[in-house]
């Protein structure tokens, strides 16, 4: 085995000519002109990227996506999957708007996913609809498993559900299903293209929305699932229609806000804490939503 400066060489030789492959084999990168850019690399002492984008054969995006594969943090093209344009951490994972998602992820690991039992779950609630909590845990999935964390999103929201249509994924047997002991774990879908993400679909809307997050089935339910992820995040119905949040809350034990700017109002918000409190869940922090 080698060792030294020889070798550092040849390594790093072996991760240029990889970040060229893999921009060959997902089209953006013809062979001929990857030869080009080696030959500009050698000739100026550049990095494959830099004499790329130099030569005008390509883009910081076409980097970024090799680099990304090259160290296993999935994300998709735009066009490569119809999942909505909703899922920035999906599509556009170096905006600001994910970074400030990944912020909000260290301080969920750092307040709540610490590894303790009974620490997996996370309800994401909000007072009034409009005010991003989809939004906000798609993204915050996709983000955690982009951490390689087993992550599960459940759409707790059996009134208006939106993550199969943000997801684009089946919704026939869902969450409601499975309550209703007509479904289990086989109605759990991986996402594809984001490898460790996975959604339970609210499934077919029912007439009693509360009554069956009201049954003993879903604390059971949640263990269970617990039990086969690291991540669990439960999207659920604005407080303004129905106590539905509430309950998820307690069930998962802990919860977010999530708030709107120029929409949300402060009193309404303080109100939902303290009755998300009252009900056991620990209000785990607060997020301004901007997007």
């Amino acid at each position: 085995m080698k060792t030294g400066p020889g070798a550092d060489a040849v390594s790093e030789a072996a991760r240029e000519r990889m970040v060229g492959a893999i921009l060959i084999d997902a089209g953006k990168l013809r062979p001929e002109d990857a030869e080009k850019i080696l030959r500009a690399q050698k000739e100026k002492g550049l990095r494959f990227g830099e004499a790329g984008v130099r030569l005008g054969l390509l883009k910081q995006a076409d980097i970024d996506f090799a680099l990304s594969r090259q160290f296993g943090y999935s994300y998709l093209q735009p066009g490569e999957r119809g999942v909505a344009q909703e899922l920035v951490a999906a599509y556009q994972p170096f905006s600001h708007a994910v970074e400030e998602l990944r912020a909000l992820r260290s301080q969920l690991m750092l307040r709540w996913f610490t590894g303790e039992p009974g620490h997996k779950a996370l309800a994401v609630v909000g007072t009034e609809r409009g005010e991003g909590r989809s939004y906000v845990a798609a993204n915050l999935a996709v983000v955690f498993s982009q951490l390689d964390e087993r992550t599960l999103l459940i759409d707790a929201d059996l009134r208006n559900p939106r993550q199969h249509s943000l997801f684009r994924l089946e919704n026939r047997t869902g969450l409601s299903a499975w309550l209703s002991g007509r479904a289990g774990s086989e109605a759990i879908q991986a996402v594809p293209g984001l490898p460790g993400l996975s959604v339970l679909t609210a499934g077919a809307v029912p007439p009693n929305p509360q009554e069956l997050l009201g049954r003993a089935q879903f604390p059971a339910l949640l263990e269970q699932i617990c039990a086969d992820h690291d991540v669990v995040l439960l999207d659920t119905p604005a407080m303004d229609t129905a106590a539905d949040a509430q309950m998820v809350g307690a069930r998962a034990r802990a919860a977010l806000l999530v708030a709107r700017k120029d929409h949300s109002r402060l009193p309404v918000l303080q109100a939902l804490s303290a009755a998300l409190s009252d009900s056991g869940a620990a209000v785990v922090g607060a997020v301004m939503n901007a997007f």
